[in-house]
């Protein structure tokens, strides 16, 4: 297995394309993803209540468990838009499947930006007809993005069962992320062959401990959604659970599910750094995940971080408040790989080292624990002065 240079198109028979239609002012804002066949497909969606139409749109296709390719648009959610906006989502499938002379039911609708405007279908059907097979996939990872700073991929490819089989990944997210599911967006192919039950069992398993374990903000999207395609181009048996061939293509979605997890929290509005925290010796990896988390999440952290303060007491506060069963007197925190605190007591340390570490833009939390074997990993960012001038201009 090893990471290679590529796009969300990487695998074979998938292709891409992004363009501006007109929804943000200058920068792509519409894209599409196609497979040149039917392929297996696997979501993840928002556990908001109050769901965009693309979600619920979306959600009624996965039904038959294949796709064939996925529409998209920035600038606008298309969120709490009532019927219309439902007419609207479906609408853009049958757009997209038009161009192709494929069914509507084979697309998937996504849709990202401000919420309670109704989509200006006029600028979108013009922008899907221009859209084409010899696109070029990076315009459709920078149209997926709304304040996003950076393009977020990944590509990664193996041997299975003698066939060269790649699995490539694209994300949006920077604000409005604290998911219990997946990111803002995010968009996973492969050439892979593989049923759409396992897949769909194993993008929940695998997103419970990637796309779960990032917060930047503490705010659950309307519109989240991962999906995944697998066309089986690679011609590879199709893999079935718990063989060889499972655990290396477990490994490579993992890989990719993870570094797109990281790149959406490291570009969290306004941040400066991405903060890692890890947690040992919980009752369970469930425990564990959530210590972490709370830890990332946690507002008090996060400016701490940013200041370049060791405040590691807010770092204890939050495992304590983490609501998982921990004994204060055999917790021991390290903050940029330099131990703060060791089973209940404090340490001394070397400020000046502590603020050259703190300065970089990756700073590792680790929690050890006495409590059992549990082990878990969260991401999130630094909260900055620019994350509140961001969102208290975001209409503007």
């Amino acid at each position: 297995m090893k990471e290679i240079e590529g796009t969300i198109a990487t695998p074979k028979g998938f292709f891409a394309d992004g363009l501006h239609c007109g929804l943000k002012k200058e920068k792509v804002d519409l894209g599409w993803i196609v497979s040149e066949v039917p392929a297996s497909a696997a979501a993840v969606f928002t556990t908001n209540q109050v769901q965009a139409a693309p979600i619920l749109v979306t959600k009624e296709k996965m039904q038959a468990g294949t796709l064939q390719g996925v529409i998209v648009n920035a600038g606008n959610a298309n969120a709490c838009t009532g019927e219309q906006g439902l007419k609207d989502a479906q609408e853009m499938a049958e757009l997209a499947a038009a161009q192709l002379h494929t069914s509507p039911e084979a697309f998937a609708v996504a849709s990202t930006g401000i919420i309670g405007k109704s989509l200006p279908m006029e600028k979108i059907t013009a922008g899907i007809q221009q859209l084409n097979r010899q696109g070029d996939a990076h315009r459709f990872q920078r149209a997926i993005l709304t304040t996003d700073l950076t393009e977020k991929s990944s590509v990664i490819q193996s041997t299975i069962a003698d066939k060269t089989v790649t699995v490539a990944g694209c994300a949006k997210g920077s604000g409005m992320i604290h998911p219990n599911m997946a990111t803002m967006l995010a968009f996973v192919t492969t050439d892979a062959a593989i049923a759409p039950a396992l897949l769909q069992a194993l993008l929940k398993e695998l997103t419970d401990v990637t796309f779960n374990q990032i917060t930047v903000d503490g705010d659950t999207s309307t519109n989240d959604m991962v999906l995944v395609l697998a066309n089986g181009l690679a011609k590879n048996p199709t893999i079935e659970a718990d063989t060889p061939a499972y655990h290396e293509f477990k490994g490579m979605l993992k890989a990719v599910l993870t570094a797109l997890a990281k790149a959406v929290a490291k570009d969290g509005e306004g941040a400066s750094k991405l903060i890692e925290a890890r947690t040992s010796g919980a009752v369970t990896d469930e425990a564990a995940r959530m210590i972490s988390k709370t830890i990332v999440g946690s507002p008090l952290v996060k400016t701490a971080l940013f200041g370049k303060d060791p405040n590691w007491g807010r770092i204890l506060c939050a495992v304590g408040y983490s609501g998982q069963p921990i004994d204060p007197a055999t917790v021991s925190i390290a903050l940029a790989d330099i131990p703060v605190f060791v089973q209940g007591t404090p340490v001394a340390f070397d400020e000046t080292i502590m603020q050259e570490q703190l300065a970089e833009n990756e700073v590792k939390v680790v929690v050890e624990l006495k409590e059992g074997a549990g082990v878990g990993t969260a991401w999130g960012c630094d909260l900055t002065y620019d994350y509140v001038k961001i969102n208290a201009l975001y209409h503007t």
